[in-house]
């Protein structure tokens, strides 16, 4: 079986032996799998991250020195079946899969794990447990996007954001172009996004982005700016304004206050913002960039170490939330949102390659202008990156 390992960060085409179902598991035959922003991190980095994942208690993340075979977003068919399987997926059933295995008592993520070999392959091994059928006969190039957009699902939910509330994407790689994608088929009607690269401005803009920015020259958050509260001397002037206007009344101001509370009229207008760069000093210049009283959500993946101002996030009362993948429940509804039309993702596939072009294309999106979301066909047998 020829499949594509990283090791030492060099990744090269292998002919590696052909995997063997365990209990629970479908072996199942690649059809296309997606390049990740965290392939590309993991190919350089990846004893910082397993030294990281071993303080939270995993011990088997790949490391540098093992030959791994990365790849966990990713769309295949049914081949074989192992012991103690259900059945419920016959052979040729066209799949997708939430990157876990479970190798005896232990589970581990697909493609970072030599115990748990990746999509960048001609077959792989899949829990059948966390395996859901392709419905509506969803294409391919559809159908592998389930797992990334699973990420920009669960980023969304966990920036509550309202239909009436603007959202600020700071980023459009293909996490950004998610969650962007995602926001405007929620019915969100202001999503900003902000990427220095005018490639990248452009999927926004054919992603649905309403306003579109170039930081270079102009703030995100000024484009943003719906009656948000940008300095502290305007909060304060907010508050006292508040005050006498409601100790006009003939109750006091505090009982006005409760009811204004209850109805949220005393909440501060604030965008939420996402951070989908995930290099140092990008969260300390979201926070400091940012209005008073924003909601920022941190998707982009900062490999290093970073610093930032805490003091300034609470001047300006910043609500800090960091996420990470997604629920299962998350992910079956992004395939079926994906299955029955409701996000269009067409713009954020830009090319498709080999298992010979892989090196190539992890070069290329390493420093994309143009590139967002590159496709493995291990069928193909050129090893160029066709654009769409």
């Amino acid at each position: 079986m020829k499949a594509v390992t990283c090791c030492r960060g060099a990744l090269a085409v292998t002919d590696l032996p052909e995997p063997v179902p365990g209990p629970g598991h479908l072996l199942v035959e690649v059809r296309r799998a997606g390049i990740c922003g965290s392939d590309l991190h993991v190919r350089t980095q990846a004893d910082g991250l397993a030294d990281l994942m071993r303080e939270i208690g995993y011990h088997d993340l790949m490391r540098s020195e093992e030959e791994i075979v990365l790849g966990h977003e990713f769309v295949a068919e049914v081949v074989e079946r192992g012991p103690g399987t259900k059945g419920h997926l016959p052979v040729g059933t066209p799949v997708v899969s939430l990157p876990l295995l479970r190798q005896g008592a232990e589970v581990h993520p697909t493609g970072l794990s030599a115990r748990a070999p990746g999509a960048f392959a001609e077959r792989m091994l899949v829990q059948e447990s966390l395996t859901l059928r392709v419905p509506n006969g969803l294409p391919d190039e559809v159908a592998v996007l389930t797992e990334p957009m699973a990420v920009g699902w669960h980023a969304v939910n966990r920036g509550e954001v309202g239909r009436k509330d603007v959202a600020v994407v700071i980023g459009c790689g293909p996490v950004g172009l998610a969650v962007v994608t995602l926001l405007k088929g929620r019915g969100v009607r202001t999503v900003v996004a902000s990427d220095p690269s005018s490639g990248r401005r452009a999927l926004a803009t054919a992603c649905g982005a309403d306003v579109v920015v170039d930081p270079a020259s102009d703030s995100p958050y000024d484009a943003a700016s719906t009656g948000h509260l940008t300095t502290a001397p305007a909060a304060l002037r907010a508050a006292v304004d508040g005050i006498e206007t409601m100790a006009r009344l003939p109750v006091p101001w505090w009982h006005t206050w409760r009811v204004l509370e209850k109805v949220g009229v005393t909440i501060p207008k604030a965008p939420v913002v996402f951070e989908c760069v995930g290099i140092p000093g990008m969260l300390d210049q979201v926070i400091t960039g940012a209005p008073l009283f924003s909601r920022v959500v941190v998707v982009g993946v900062c490999m290093g170490d970073d610093t930032v101002r805490p003091s300034m996030a609470i001047n300006k009362e910043i609500d800090l939330r960091f996420v990470l993948g997604y629920t299962p429940l998350e992910f079956r509804d992004t395939l079926h949102a994906l299955a029955d039309g409701k996000v269009g993702v067409t713009p954020l596939v830009t090319g498709v390659t080999g298992l010979d072009g892989v090196a190539d294309a992890f070069d290329v999106l390493g420093s994309a202008e143009r590139h967002a979301k590159v496709l493995v066909d291990p069928t193909l047998a050129d090893s160029g990156i066709f654009s769409r």
